[in-house]
């Protein structure tokens, strides 16, 4: 009897240890890949927004052009959003492309304790402002994440340059392109595959992408389309530029 209750014992020892050791290793080694993991950025994150946030949103467009109102609201309301309501509601004024609205919930964003400099946050930014053309806030935008020292990565820099080119700011593009030129991030192939294919309107820039791409990639080639199309596209730019 007397051994049956030391192997107990010796059991009941056992199973608390492993219990012990179970818990210390969740507590210091949260699963990868978890919501709370501090690679994950919260811009790549699905972003549902509660009824306070919509209720937001509603009043934001409501109050836009009542100054006194709409300070009201952003100091009282606004600024006090949970932070998963507030990166919902400025996602939800880009998708309408709320200019106005989404560059000052975008500085509010920029003030929160939470905030973190972070390249996708900045690229749904100006991809929404190449959207509706809005160069001087592109610039304002461009400034405030150089002073914060974000950089993006080929990929983005691609997404973004072709942004700009399908929304007919070449020179725009051109200025980031030559940012991704001096990036210290390698350069990929698809990104300036992307590129090329949205300067086919600007033959003469595209020109010195090419060339820049062969001089990188010496083994890849480059399709040319045929010269109607580049005339095609050139006068599509320009009726553009004429409305």
């Amino acid at each position: 009897m007397r051994s049956r209750a030391v192997d107990l014992l010796r059991v009941a020892s056992v199973h608390v240890q492993l219990r012990l050791l179970s818990s210390a290793s969740y507590t210091h080694h949260p699963r990868i890949g978890s919501s709370s993991s501090p690679s994950l950025s919260i811009w790549r994150r699905r972003k549902e927004m509660g009824k306070e946030g919509l209720m937001v949103v509603k009043e934001l467009k409501r109050l836009e052009h009542q100054p006194l109102q709409f300070e009201r609201l952003m100091k009282n309301h606004v600024s006090r959003l949970l932070k998963s309501d507030l990166v919902a509601v400025l996602t939800e004024l880009q998708r309408q492309n709320l200019v106005s609205l989404s560059m000052k919930v975008y500085n509010v964003v920029r003030k929160e304790s939470w905030y973190r400099p972070d390249m996708f946050f900045y690229r749904d930014m100006l991809m929404m402002l190449a959207r509706n053309k809005k160069v001087d806030d592109i610039t304002i935008a461009w400034n405030d994440l150089k002073k914060e020292g974000v950089v993006f990565d080929q990929h983005t820099f691609g997404d973004l340059i072709r942004s700009f080119l399908d929304s007919g700011l070449p020179k725009v593009a051109m200025m980031v392109y030559d940012e991704m030129r001096c990036s210290s991030d390698p350069p990929r192939s698809l990104s300036y595959r992307v590129i090329l294919k949205g300067l086919i309107p600007y033959p003469d820039l595209r020109e010195k992408v090419k060339d820049d791409f062969l001089e990188l990639f010496p083994d890849m080639l480059v399709y040319d389309p045929p010269d109607d199309i580049f005339d095609d596209e050139r006068s599509s730019v320009d009726s553009e530029d004429d409305t």
